[in-house]
């Protein structure tokens, strides 16, 4: 437990026996009545006093007689202070005294910070507290900073150890190992996940398909005993499980069984209508029909107005330095004036070589569309930090020349990932 939450959980303390010992040291009754008493009394003496003073200037009382009755006022005034004297104090022998008073005060001061922490022992979650703490610190730090990200993960994982009931704890935990591209942990991480979640089958099925994922990119695209073992714990708990769904389409589609892939992908699209990767999974499919010579389906067509096909290829020269998780985006800009992209697709490296279709449903604002440009540049990116706006490190290359829309007949233009951002 960390310093911070002591002085805080001290405070706290501090702050309840504030509550508890500051009626008992400074309540005074016998004072309190003393003053009620005093204050009623001088408030009677100043009225009476004004009256007689209004009579006086009225003319209904000479100066003799106003004075003489002003020191009764004032005699009748001082009788009545020594009769709430005498009052307090036969008040203040019906108030308990100070001896029992500060024996409740003594046992206070034991007692409460005594429960408090017995009570926060008993119910509270100290474990959940640290894992929290340092899940805060992974969120906050830059995943450039591969070394405190890589000592925040091994402090988690141990922490998930000692508790290990913290859901949120090992999916950060498998996230974060994807991120610093160590699949092995990052599967083990998933695994762990799942059987936590052994009697949720569904939510058990995701963690396996991440698990799987992970053993994927682990193999390097290697359809494994570890993959296909994931892939399997998966699909017995849900047939259905996208992720497994797109591993399979993609080693289908590898292998150049197109139709396999179909089947993969098109389910994918039925039970995940709303899957954030659908524009690229469409295409997918498309280019899979393509590919076996067949019609692209109706529904599969794409959208009314402006688009453009890009074939994007690695250099052989990164083939084996970029991970296959690496973030890959695939983006248009208007030639003239550059600016926000008019359309972007995002895929992973392990989907090079790829063919993707840009248009107006890939936008990225609605007042920006690939329909609103004359003539576009194609360019994509692999970013290992998965940020959209380019960083030193990141791989891309750029289309030879600038696409003129209205004149542009289908054709996929070329782009190859060959230079790093320095």
């Amino acid at each position: 437990m960390t310093l911070a939450f002591w002085l805080t959980l001290a405070a706290l303390i501090g702050l309840a026996l504030v509550f508890v010992l500051y009626p008992l040291v400074f309540h005074r009754p016998e004072r309190s009545a003393v003053n009620d008493i005093r204050h009623q009394n001088l408030l009677a003496y100043r009225s009476r006093l004004a009256e007689l003073e209004t009579e006086r200037d009225a003319g209904s009382l000479d100066e003799a007689t106003y004075q003489q009755m002003k020191e009764e006022l004032a005699g009748s005034l001082l009788d009545d202070v020594g009769q709430s004297e005498q009052e307090a104090q036969r008040v203040s022998r019906r108030v308990p005294g100070r001896r029992p008073a500060m024996a409740i005060v003594a046992a206070s001061v034991v007692l409460v910070p005594a429960a408090s922490l017995w009570l926060y022992n008993d119910w509270g979650g100290v474990d959940q507290l640290e894992q929290y703490q340092t899940m805060l610190e992974m969120r906050q730090t830059d995943q450039a900073q591969g070394q405190q990200m890589a000592q925040l993960a091994e402090q988690l994982r141990q922490r998930l150890l000692d508790n290990p009931e913290n859901l949120e704890g090992w999916a950060m935990l498998g996230r974060t190992y994807m991120n610093l591209e160590n699949y092995a942990q990052a599967a083990w991480a998933y695994e762990q996940l799942a059987g936590q979640l052994d009697d949720v089958p569904a939510e058990a099925a995701t963690a396996w398909g991440l698990a799987a994922q992970a053993r994927f990119f682990e193999s390097r695209g290697a359809m494994n005993d570890k993959v296909m073992g994931a892939i399997s714990e998966a699909r017995e708990r849900n047939p259905d499980e996208v992720n497994v769904l797109g591993l399979l389409g993609i080693n289908a589609f590898e292998r150049q069984a197109y139709q396999e892939a179909i089947d993969y992908w098109e389910r994918i699209i039925e039970v995940a209508p709303d899957h954030p990767q659908l524009p690229s999974i469409r295409q997918g499919v498309a280019e899979a029909y393509r590919r076996l010579g067949q019609p692209v389906p109706d529904s599969l067509a794409q959208p009314a107005g402006a688009s453009v096909t890009v074939r994007v290829e690695l250099a052989d020269a990164f083939k084996d330095q970029i991970p296959p998780d690496t973030a890959l985006f695939i983006f248009a800009r208007a030639a003239e004036g550059g600016g926000m992209p008019l359309a972007v697709a995002r895929l992973t490296a392990a989907q090079l070589p790829t063919t993707v279709t840009l248009d107006d449903s890939m936008a990225m604002a609605p007042g920006a569309k690939l329909s609103g440009a004359q003539r576009v540049t194609l360019a994509a990116r692999l970013s290992p930090s998965g940020n959209a706006i380019p960083q030193s490190g990141d791989w891309q290359g750029e289309g030879a020349a600038p696409v003129d829309l209205g004149d542009y007949e289908g054709e996929p233009v070329e782009v190859v990932i060959d230079r790093r951002v320095p």
